[in-house]
């Protein structure tokens, strides 16, 4: 059984053991800042994380992007890692499904993410929960010599998400 919950202080040194596990240039564009505090870098408030048998075995991250008012209804999934030991057993797919839920909470019309090109296994996860495509910008990272791809991918959270990019201001309730 897999549980998705609020993160708490005492999870750091568990997901810091994940992100040690996972992370590679084939994940990450970022370089590792493994043995840094990770709530230096993440805000505890908007970190989740899965448990199987009372052991945390995921987590992920979901914030504002742009801290500017105009694109407060914009959220971003900016960080997923499942313990190895616990991949392709449903913990990245509850962690997506419990990060649109808390998007939708916060009063989110949409959840953004971005995902390297070369990362498949994620983006098919992405992809089975809704996600889409919204952009690519091509050769944006080189990483272990090789120039990889950045995709933005996006789900519409609001009821009338498809309606959204077509209707005016004037056929909104406001």
């Amino acid at each position: 059984m897999i549980d998705v919950r609020a993160a708490r202080v005492e999870d750091e040194k568990a997901i810091g053991r994940i992100d040690a596990a996972t992370w590679t240039t084939e994940v990450s564009p970022v370089p590792a800042r493994l043995g840094d505090g990770f709530f230096e870098h993440n805000d505890l408030g908007g970190v989740l994380v899965a448990e199987v048998d009372g052991q945390v075995a995921g987590y992920a991250a979901v914030r504002q992007a742009m801290r500017i008012p105009s694109h407060a209804h914009v959220l971003d999934l900016n960080g997923l890692a499942v313990d190895p030991g616990h991949q392709g057993h449903g913990v990245g797919r509850a962690l997506v499904e419990a990060s649109v839920v808390r998007a939708r909470s916060l009063g989110a019309r949409k959840l953004d993410l971005r995902v390297l090109g070369t990362n498949q296994r994620a983006r098919r996860l992405y992809e089975s929960c809704g996600f889409q495509v919204e952009g690519l910008l091509r050769e944006e990272f080189l990483l272990d010599g090789q120039y990889v791809d950045d995709v933005f991918m996006s789900l519409m959270l609001s009821p009338d998400a498809s309606e959204a990019g077509r209707r005016t201001v004037e056929d909104e309730d406001v």
